[in-house]
């Protein structure tokens, strides 16, 4: 099987991959065709039917996996398929766990790694809290380490959440050692739970899309939901602890037309939203990088997320 991340411009493949999405347009020339997101655990590309009458295009649907012959072609620096031909695959040519992208570091290391920052956590209460939550709920434990920290936009692969959250845990940690004025716990507490209201945001894979929740809720009001629910069980919990953990989450977007229902009122809150911002924005850029081709030393595009056009560095 040729994965994603091994395709060249030029090469002519037969492959079968994951039909993420599929949208309908007209070109200026008023000509229907059709726009596929394909899929495989390396990564995602952009795929064009030009010609959606031609005898060999069959009617595929999302989230169906399909067999495809197409060109790799490219447009603005990233590679495209064009696909000459397309139906949908019978079960027996293709492996499901082929088709999930997963993390390229290793979920239960990481996973080991997070239960130390647990261990770093002194005060009796938040400690209880974090154990509660990702020790002893197993069924969360399994949900939070497949999850995604995305649909697309950064950490969208198996254990994305869980890298996502390390990342952010260690930037947090950094701050701790820098700037004497930041509550160690309350910081690395708020950083393990920042983002766990994506395991209900988000569906499980393949589909990894927003859930009705999700769309009606969102991951920040569904995260202090959790974390109320478990403080709640915690008897003694101090309010005035519980009100900045919750701060702290509410805030961690950083502004209002980001979604965060707060901005940040406590200096834990503002080294969140920077540690977070940063963490999101350094893996969007990684894996921009990665779609393009290989070698190339121009401008890749405009980004929206980075808000600027960009390229990779000069060697």
């Amino acid at each position: 099987m040729k994965f994603i991340e091994s395709l060249k411009e030029g090469m002519h493949i037969s492959e079968v991959y994951l039909c993420k999405s599929k949208t309908i347009a007209v070109s200026k020339t008023g000509k229907e065709y059709a726009s596929l997101s394909l899929q495989d655990k390396t990564g995602s590309i952009d795929a064009k039917i030009w010609d959606l009458y031609s005898p060999g295009i069959s009617d595929v649907d999302a989230m169906t996996f399909v067999v495809v012959d197409a060109e790799v072609t490219s447009f603005n620096n990233t590679l495209q398929l064009k696909v000459a031909r397309i139906r949908e695959a019978d079960a027996k040519e293709y492996t499901a766990s082929d088709y999930v992208p997963v993390s390229k570091k290793d979920i239960e290391k990481m996973f080991a790694e997070l239960k130390e920052k647990i261990k770093s956590v002194k005060n009796p209460f938040l400690n209880k809290l974090l154990t509660a939550i990702f020790i002893d709920d197993l069924e969360f434990q399994y949900t939070f380490k497949a999850s995604s920290a995305a649909k697309t936009v950064h950490h969208g692969f198996l254990g994305g959440l869980l890298e996502h959250t390390l990342g952010v845990v260690k930037l947090c940690e950094y701050f701790c050692d820098n700037y004497e004025s930041l509550n160690h716990d309350l910081l690395i507490t708020s950083a393990l739970c920042h983002d766990i209201g994506k395991t209900r945001e988000l569906s499980a894979f393949p589909a990894n899309d927003y859930t009705d929740e999700g769309q009606l809720v969102g991951h920040i009001v569904i995260g202090v939901e959790i974390l109320k629910a478990q403080i709640d069980k915690i008897p003694g919990f101090p309010k005035k602890l519980s009100n900045e953990l919750i701060h702290c989450i509410l805030a961690h977007h950083g502004e209002l037309e980001y979604g965060s229902p707060k901005k940040p009122a406590l200096i834990e809150a503002l080294a969140l939203n920077l540690a977070d911002n940063a963490d999101a924005k350094m893996e969007t850029f990684i894996e921009l990088l990665a779609q393009g081709q290989d070698g190339a030393t121009g401008w890749l595009g405009y980004n929206k997320l980075l808000e600027s056009n960009y390229r990779k560095t000069s060697v």
